[in-house]
């Protein structure tokens, strides 16, 4: 049973992997692609930001499952030196991950705060 068990888990593993993979894949040439037209064609930082913003995305998907793989691969392991290993590839990955959605979402935030009216000045606000 538990031999069946590693099988499965191995491949579940290798198809995982491949589809961060492709995530990464497809969201690097994206990126690539629309960098180079805000580049080229001198589009205002907005733009250029909300390139990278989609990057970003892209990036936190692809992170995530990688992350996914090797809590599964951590079920096959048997030696401690490879768990160790495994775990510490997984904090490496989870840190990237949360940084990179802190730094989206301050992103978001600033996006946000720069939408809003700005405020009359010297009105009053009873």
């Amino acid at each position: 049973m538990r031999e069946w068990l590693v099988i499965v888990t191995q491949h579940a593993v290798t198809v995982i992997d491949a589809m961060a993979t492709v995530i990464i894949v497809i969201g690097t040439v994206e990126a690539f692609i629309d960098g180079f037209r805000a580049i080229v064609s001198s589009k205002n930082s907005h733009e250029q930001r909300n390139v990278w913003l989609r990057y970003a995305r892209w990036l936190i998907a692809g992170l995530t499952f990688q992350l996914a793989a090797d809590i599964l691969e951590t079920s096959v392991r048997t030696s401690w030196q490879s768990i160790g290993q495994l775990g510490a590839i997984a904090l490496i990955r989870t840190f990237l991950n949360y940084f990179l959605e802190r730094d989206l979402e301050e992103s978001r935030q600033r996006q946000k705060d720069g939408a809003r009216p700005a405020p009359h000045e010297g009105a009053s606000s009873a």
